[in-house]
This record gives C-alpha cells, sequence and structure tokens, in this order.
C-alpha cells in the first residue's frame, strides 16, 4: 500500500505562444481545468503504474473539491483521509508554450489546512510505502515522518517545490528524490560540499543512510543507496508539456518500490512513465498506465552502474 500524504489543487492550463515576463500580459485562446497538486499527482501516477493508494490531504467544500474527490476515487484511490477545509480548494496557475516550459503559480488554499494527525497509527505499518512532497506545511511533513519512521513505515521524499529539509527529516527517510538543483542545494551544507549531482546524491546516502534519486530532466535519472549506484537515460519523445513529468516520475517509482522491484528497475519504469507523461496538455490526463509503461520500456536505453 502507498500513502500519499500530500496537496490536492485544480490546475488551469492555458497554451501560450510565450511565457509572459515580468509585467507583461499575454493573451491566450482560453483555458482547460485539470486535475493536480503534487500529491494528488503521484497518487494517480502510482495507481496507473499498478499501485494500490490512499490519499491523505484536504479539499474546499467548494466545486473543485467535488471534482478533485470524484478524480481521485475515480482512478480507484482511498479517500477516506481526505479533509474536507473551510479554506478553498487549492488551484495552480498554468502556463504553457510552444515548448512545452512552463510557468506555475500555486494558490495553497486547503492544503495549508492538512494535518499529520489526519494519519491514524494504524495505516503507518511495515507494509505501507509513505510518499510525500513539500506543497504542504513542512512541520506537517516532518510530524508525520518521525510517526512513520517510529513504526518502521517505509518513506519517500520529494523535493518539490525546492525547500529545506532538516537533518533529522532526512535521517528518517528511506528515499530522496531531488532534481540537479535540489540535490546541490541539499548536499551543499557544512562537510556536504558538492561540486556535480552524482557527488551530491552520493554525499547525501553515505551521511544520511538513505538512497537519493536525482532526476536529470533529459538526461534520465541516476539513484545512489548504500548497497549500489545506478544511471538510467531518458525516453526519447517530442515533449508537448512536461507540467506532470516530474510527479509521474516519483509515483511510478514508489509504485516499483512497493511492488517489491529492485531499485535499477523501479528507476527505469519511472524514467519511461516520466517521458510519456510529457506527451499531451496537462499533469494527470497524460501520466501512462502500466501497459503503456510496459510497451515503451524496451526503447529505454541501457543501466550503468555508478561506482
Amino acid at each position: 500500500m502507498i500513502l500519499d500524504f500530500g496537496s490536492i489543487n485544480m490546475d488551469l492550463v492555458m497554451a501560450v505562444t510565450a511565457l509572459p515576463r515580468p509585467g507583461e500580459t499575454v493573451l491566450c485562446d482560453g483555458y482547460v481545468t485539470k486535475p493536480g497538486g503534487k500529491g494528488s499527482n503521484q497518487a494517480v501516477a502510482a495507481a496507473r503504474a499498478g499501485a494500490k493508494v490512499a490519499m491523505a490531504g484536504a479539499v474546499g467544500d467548494d466545486g473543485f473539491g467535488q471534482v478533485m474527490r470524484a478524480t481521485l476515487a475515480k482512478e480507484g484511490i482511498d479517500t477516506a483521509l481526505l479533509a474536507t477545509s473551510d479554506r478553498p480548494t487549492g488551484v495552480a496557475y498554468i502556463c504553457v508554450d510552444a515548448r512545452a516550459e512552463n510557468f506555475i503559480a500555486v494558490g495553497s488554499g486547503a492544503n495549508l489546512a492538512v494535518r499529520a494527525d489526519q494519519v491514524p497509527d494504524d495505516r503507518l505499518t511495515p507494509d505501507t510505502l509513505l510518499v510525500l512532497q513539500m506543497e504542504l506545511p513542512p512541520e506537517q511533513n516532518w510530524a508525520l515522518l518521525k510517526r512513520a519512521r517510529a513504526r518502521g513505515c517505509r518513506a519517500i521524499l520529494n523535493v518539490a517545490p525546492a525547500a529545506a529539509v532538516p537533518e533529522a527529516a532526512l535521517r528518517d527517510l528511506d528515499l530522496l528524490v531531488v532534481n540537479e538543483h535540489e540535490a546541490l542545494a541539499i548536499a551543499g551544507g557544512p562537510g556536504l560540499a558538492a561540486a556535480n549531482p552524482r557527488a551530491a546524491a552520493q554525499a547525501l546516502s553515505g551521511r544520511m543512510s538513505l538512497t537519493c534519486v536525482v532526476t536529470l530532466g533529459g538526461e534520465g535519472a541516476i539513484a545512489v543507496g548504500p548497497d549500489a549506484g545506478f544511471a538510467v537515460p531518458a525516453l526519447p519523445t517530442q515533449p508537448v508539456d512536461t507540467t506532470g513529468a516530474g510527479d509521474t516520475f516519483t509515483g511510478v517509482l514508489a509504485a516499483g518500490l512497493d511492488a517489491g522491484l529492485p531499485l535499477d528497475q523501479a528507476l527505469r519504469r519511472a524514467s519511461t512513465g516520466a517521458a510519456l507523461a510529457c506527451l499531451a496538455l496537462g499533469a494527470q490526463e497524460s501520466m501512462p498506465t502500466a501497459a503503456a509503461i510496459d510497451a515503451a520500456l524496451p526503447r529505454l536505453g541501457p543501466t550503468t552502474a555508478i561506482r
């Protein structure tokens, strides 16, 4: 079972010819509303990849909240731990240009009302994989993570959006997912100076006794654990919208690990799934099924060992 403790947003997506600069207004034909939020995205990605998933978070008592509850339930995700807040459901405004680059602003809304005590202790077991991101109040993440560690529950943290992570929280993790900039920032503290993402991953893994996964965009991803390290390439594609790629990567990786796959195989599925998620507009609608990942996996280049 995967338990996703995370954000839930409604995305308002606009296809623009160019991303707006400071003080500039850019017109486009219209917009579409699509389910989003990093927590919700990763829960959907994991569910479509074949995992059994529960979602803990909050939505408002409004139309967007009703849509998000229904969307998660349609994906087969357990919504018993979703709270209803007096705050409005979170919203993200997303502009996507012709090169598939994006500009995102998030109004957190009900996500700020999520509390760690929404998750009862009996949900935190050695058979549970807890997945967290950084769109909730961070102190709630750390409180739940501490409880999870005490009860033998495995935990993954995706440091997105980028934010500081206390050393105590890092020590409670089994797996850390970061992009190359986040890896350097987290590893760059006293005694952890790093010159490149691989060195940062090795430093974090060695000091914190965790597995560090660094996503590298078009270059694929690397993973360094206490016992082994791997690098996988990206699946060649022509991206349409990269908005949900990182969330798909984390969700599919979690699904693979929850299913008992070795790290290198779970990493390959995550890299393939992330590339497939770039082939359509929107975060969740473009997320692939397990069958789609299986079909594309043979096109991924070879895995290499990191010494």
